[in-house]
């Protein structure tokens, strides 16, 4: 077994920044990073000159070579460390991961991580067409794939199109109390179930829409954090579990990287589930936190569906899941927001969303078609 190094309360996230989430017209890919990295400076009571990283997702919709540099240029800031991660939606903690590996190593003290895009106003080129050899047989796009997996969960487990409802209902249900989500208006099950069809089993409203937005985060270590006028959120536990190949090569459909990922993510930390106070969990279409729940050890495999059922996952619930809409009704962007909404929780900024006596919470990440996973565990510190 791989030794883990101890992270408890070593390294912080300080600030965090955000766009306006749905459609921005005018605001280019790179101003959507500048303005989340921007806020998060803010945000920490930092300038862009105490800065010596800048790690970027790249933008999903053109893919744009040098983008950390790029954004760097554009904030002003000659760092000491930048890069351009792909791991698709997992991107997101694994350059936090890689964050930390740099301040370890002494490369660096004061990090931005941020991602931005603007599919919506601007160019659809990467949702436009049917790209590779797959498009023959029919698998374009996301919704295809996840179709697939989420039926093949429908059909070893007994999961119901009513379960996948609760998982759209409830993030919703959060999203209208979230000011800044792209969706606020609640839906019901016949809201949800008169939808159109995307690709079956999927309706549109299982579905992550396409939004414009941008979100980042800047982290630090413990010693620099107190120095800063916010409350540092610690990372506890950080997990990567990534399956890797084409989805339907692999041995099992109905199954991510979440339990490889969790296992990590749960071991560095010192935690188990049940120490977990609410999760924001990758959410691109309503399948994919059934499964992560169970392959974390929330509820057993199959029991995915069951989980979101009554109130359990609703903020006064057992486990509140997606506090702020998650991917399906706060922004479609590929998980950097998931972070946010978590350090956010845990420093008691939710207002009627808040968990209440929030002190851990998790963030899972995933790309591809769940080919990708990273999982991350935050605490205020007092856990």
């Amino acid at each position: 077994m791989v030794r883990l190094k101890d992270l408890s309360q070593r390294y912080c996230i300080v600030g965090v920044g955000n766009t306006a989430y749905g459609m921005n017209p005018g605001v280019s890919q790179l101003a959507h990073n500048v303005l989340a990295i921007r806020g998060a400076l803010e945000d920490a009571g930092l300038e862009a000159s105490d800065l010596d990283g800048v790690l970027t997702k790249a933008p999903t919709s053109t893919f744009p070579m040098l983008w950390a540099p790029r954004v760097a240029e554009a904030l002003r800031v000659v760092p000491r460390v930048t890069g351009t991660l792909d791991q698709a939606g997992a991107s997101n903690i694994g350059l936090i991961q890689y964050a930390i590996s740099a301040i370890e190593l002494g490369q660096a003290e004061m990090i931005a991580i941020s991602y931005g895009d603007n599919p919506r106003t601007g160019t659809r080129a990467s949702y436009a067409r049917p790209r590779g050899d797959d498009a023959l047989a029919g698998l374009f796009g996301a919704p295809s794939s996840y179709a697939m997996i989420a039926r093949r969960h429908m059909h070893e487990y007994g999961t119901t199109h009513e379960q996948l409802g609760n998982v759209a209902i409830t993030h919703r249900h959060h999203a209208s109390m979230n000011p800044n989500a792209q969706y606020q208006d609640s839906i019901t099950m016949e809201d949800y179930a008169h939808s159109r069809w995307v690709a079956e089993p999927f309706h549109l409203l299982d579905c992550c829409p396409v939004s414009d937005g941008g979100a980042a985060y800047v982290v630090t270590t413990e010693a620099r954090a107190r120095s800063l006028r916010t409350a540092p959120v610690y990372i506890e536990g950080l997990g990567q579990g990534h399956p890797a190949w084409d989805f339907y090569r692999r041995g099992e459909l109905a199954t991510s990287g979440a339990k490889v990922s969790g296992e990590v993510a749960f071991r560095s930390a010192g935690l188990g589930p049940t120490e977990i106070d609410f999760c924001e969990i990758y959410d691109c279409f309503t399948i994919v936190p059934l499964i992560t729940l169970e392959e974390y050890g929330f509820c057993a495999k199959g029991e995915g569906g069951a989980f979101y059922e009554g109130s359990r996952t609703q903020v006064g619930g057992e486990l509140p899941c997606n506090t702020s809409g998650g991917l399906l009704s706060e922004t479609g962007m590929p998980g950097t927001q998931l972070v946010v909404e978590a350090v956010r929780q845990l420093r008691g900024e939710c207002g009627p969303r808040q968990v209440a006596g929030a002190e851990v919470g998790l963030v899972s990440q995933q790309g591809g078609i769940m080919t990708t996973h990273a999982t991350m565990i935050l605490s205020t510190g007092g856990a």
